[in-house]
């Protein structure tokens, strides 16, 4: 059950967190425990973060898509 919710949101989510991680070189697991503590602390600034960022890479990931696309012609 864990392991299916788990899927679930990695699947789903914007994928900050592996891109953070493999970008810095640290683990997932510890970036999303940063995320999670920080939310609770300061009343849920980092998801406002989280949601800018993962609009950002999505956008990001759109262009690229669409450059490959226009250099194949």
């Amino acid at each position: 059950m864990l392991q299916r919710i788990l899927t679930f949101f990695e699947r789903y989510s914007f994928g900050v967190c592996t891109y953070l991680g493999e970008r810095f070189n640290i683990s997932i697991s510890k970036i999303r425990l940063f995320f999670i503590y920080t939310s609770f602390l300061s009343v849920g600034f980092p998801l406002i973060v989280y949601f800018f960022a993962g609009i950002v890479l999505d956008f990001r990931n759109y262009i690229k898509r669409c450059r490959t696309r226009t250099s194949d012609f």
